[in-house]
């Protein structure tokens, strides 16, 4: 009857379990870039983007505004980023990589070379594994 009730019955202990340990594998890895990993991806999307609203990194990152401000503060302590208001409507803030943001993209080029020998998953299992997440995050 209580079964259900059970923690290895729970499809969020796994994920969450599995969450903190592929970020414990980021972290020396990041480390060398002076990075958290919220910062990280971040940083992949401003790569992707180079200049993003912080409503749109937000949705991107399925981060509310209250996270990303202070870490998007953080991040342009350290010259990464810079925060301009938009030219269009001041009340929107526009997120924009610096010259030491762009030279970052290289250095970070290691990340995912090292993570994927971290995992243990073949490259199919991951491919998988990725189509079933975000399976899960659509709405």
């Amino acid at each position: 009857m209580f079964d259900c009730l059970k923690l290895e019955n729970q499809l969020c202990f796994p994920l969450y379990a599995a969450s903190k340990e592929v970020i414990r594998k980021y972290k020396p890895f990041l480390d060398k870039l002076d990075l958290t990993y919220t910062q990280y991806i971040v940083m992949l999307v401003l790569w992707e983007n180079e200049n993003v609203n912080v409503k749109e990194l937000g949705e991107k990152l399925f981060l509310d505004s209250g996270t990303l401000t202070p870490l998007l503060k953080k991040i342009e302590d350290k010259g990464y980023i810079i925060r301009n208001k938009s030219e269009y409507d001041e009340r929107n803030l526009v997120i924009s990589l610096t010259k030491d943001g762009k030279i970052l993209k290289r250095k970070a080029l290691d990340v995912p070379k090292g993570i994927s020998k971290c995992v243990n998953l073949t490259n199919e299992e991951a491919m998988t594994l990725y189509n079933i997440l975000y399976k899960i995050l659509k709405k």
